[in-house]
């Protein structure tokens, strides 16, 4: 399908590729729920503060800095936003956060775990773990689990995924070598932090059985965001010459996790995958229910020990 035609079509939650976390949200209101957004401060957790705050939400936006979270709270307009910090690859800073938010008595209606880093060109550590793997993944498994207790009784987990995940290693996520240190492959480690996102929302989708609570991963598409800092000059140069060809806009990119955090129609849907505004098919190794037990039982020993 060539990309215009993609452009129009839309899937049958009724958007596509094209929608806006404004029109996933169009004509709702959100007066009276509490989101929390982490990478608050650019691209698309900025997007979805702005748009979750527009249609009247109360969002707690984190970002590194309580500085950079306080600035984008307070750059919108329509529900009140909160800032605070939360560098995911300091538990410190992960734990203060989530001491915070319960302090603040708020039940959260969703959790959208929108932060990242990507395609670090050399390997790095964070606690004998790679360190995008540390990040994207325990982080905020440490954030969510954290705030379970403080979610309510159909509140939302949204992980920002990517299909960039379909780069990570042939076993989904190498358990034996969490630090990479047999080889190093920057898109390769990203990619194996990205099927993390999903293996975890699956892992939490089990815990979450039996109540109307969800977990979900999503790829928001590509976008020219802060994420890809790190990449190579010319892969960056050449995003910046596509961009007006194939890369959606922020407000394109906010739009699934959005959707998947607030709209009606995904009340109940729980270990999927979406892209575009619709349930997708991830890799199969994605649905692998022991790996995500495994991963699962893993990131718990790593945060004992942190």
């Amino acid at each position: 399908m060539s990309l215009l035609a993609r452009l129009k079509k839309n899937g049958p939650s009724g958007f596509g590729y094209g929608s806006t976390a404004e029109d996933v949200t169009a004509g709702r209101s959100l007066a009276g729920k509490t989101y929390l957004v982490t990478g608050c401060n650019s691209g698309l957790g900025l997007e979805s503060l702005r748009v979750l705050a527009l249609r009247g939400a109360h969002v707690i936006g984190t970002a590194r800095t309580v500085e950079k979270a306080l600035v984008a709270c307070a750059s919108v307009t329509g529900g009140q936003a909160t800032g605070l910090a939360c560098e995911l690859a300091d538990p410190s800073s992960v734990r203060a956060c989530v001491d915070a938010v319960i302090g603040g008595g708020a039940r959260l209606d969703g959790i959208l775990c929108n932060a990242g880093i990507m395609a670090l060109p050399r390997r790095e550590l964070a606690y004998g773990v790679e360190l995008q793997l540390f990040t994207n993944h325990v982080g905020h498994f440490l954030l969510v689990t954290g705030l379970l207790d403080h979610l309510a009784e159909d509140g939302r987990v949204v992980m920002t995924s990517s299909d960039a995940h379909r780069a990570a290693p042939g076993v989904g996520v190498d358990l034996d070598d969490l630090a990479c240190a047999r080889s190093y492959s920057a898109w390769r480690a990203y990619g194996q932090s990205k099927i993390a996102n999903i293996l975890f929302a699956r892992g939490l989708t089990r815990r979450l059985a039996g109540g109307q609570r969800t977990a979900n991963a999503v790829h928001p598409g590509v976008i020219a965001t802060n994420l890809g800092r790190h990449m190579n000059p010319l892969m960056r140069a050449g995003l910046a010459v596509g961009k007006p060809l194939f890369l959606k806009t922020a407000e394109q990119g906010a739009a699934t996790q959005v959707y998947v955090a607030t709209h009606p129609g995904v009340a109940g849907v729980s270990g999927e995958y979406f892209a575009d505004c619709n349930v997708a098919r991830a890799r199969a190794v994605a649905y692998d229910d022991d790996l995500a037990e495994r991963l699962w039982s893993a990131t718990e020993a790593i945060v004992a020990r942190i």
